[in-house]
């Protein structure tokens, strides 16, 4: 079996714009790709890194936008990325939190579905070298209980000054997508 080393991203805050705390990305003109995130996508692809997001809409539950209207992001974000940038899979919750379902992060259900993916592939995810990258604690939480390096970025919702509060601490922190990758790939 092969090892995969793979890389985990939160979508809003990390790959686009953060739309603001308790607020969400309702429609395709609502998404704005943040500076420098293809290219860093890219780069992680071309060191040969597996690319999975994992995200929580429970907006679509909430009745803000439907499940149409997050495809459609969805497929705006992917062309705006461009060839260069692979996804291996698109995993959104799409429950209130009050469902206690296991796919809403900090739960792990999409990080166990990745690895059942890349297992039917031949391939076993190399945990101490993939990574789980986010702009909130949740996504710092969900890495942690996967067994991943997390790196928290300060392009969304979390920011430097709140560190005094954090129940836990990131393995890693960037100001920004860029800055991620560039750890990773300087490991």
């Amino acid at each position: 079996m092969k090892n995969a080393q793979v890389v985990f991203l939160d979508r809003d805050g990390v790959i686009n714009e953060y739309p603001g705390r308790y607020k969400y990305v309702t429609s395709a003109q609502g998404f704005r790709l943040l500076p420098g995130v293809r290219e860093a996508l890219a780069r992680l692809v071309s060191a040969g890194f597996r690319l999975f997001i994992v995200s929580n809409q429970a907006g679509v539950a909430k009745g803000l936008y439907t499940r149409d209207a997050l495809d459609e992001i969805n497929a705006l974000m992917l062309r705006q990325l461009g060839p260069e940038v692979r996804f291996e899979n698109i995993f959104y919750c799409t429950h209130l939190p009050e469902a206690q379902c296991g796919c809403r992060k900090p739960g792990t259900a999409f990080i166990d579905a990745a690895e059942q993916q890349l297992l039917s592939q031949g391939m076993a995810i190399d945990r101490r070298s993939s990574y789980f990258i986010g702009d909130s604690m949740r996504d710092i939480e969900t890495g942690r209980k996967a067994g991943l390096c997390t790196i928290l970025v300060f392009s969304g919702s979390e920011s430097p000054g709140n560190e005094p509060a954090w129940q836990l601490r990131p393995d890693e922190t960037a100001p920004d997508l860029p800055g991620a990758v560039e750890l990773i790939l300087s490991r």
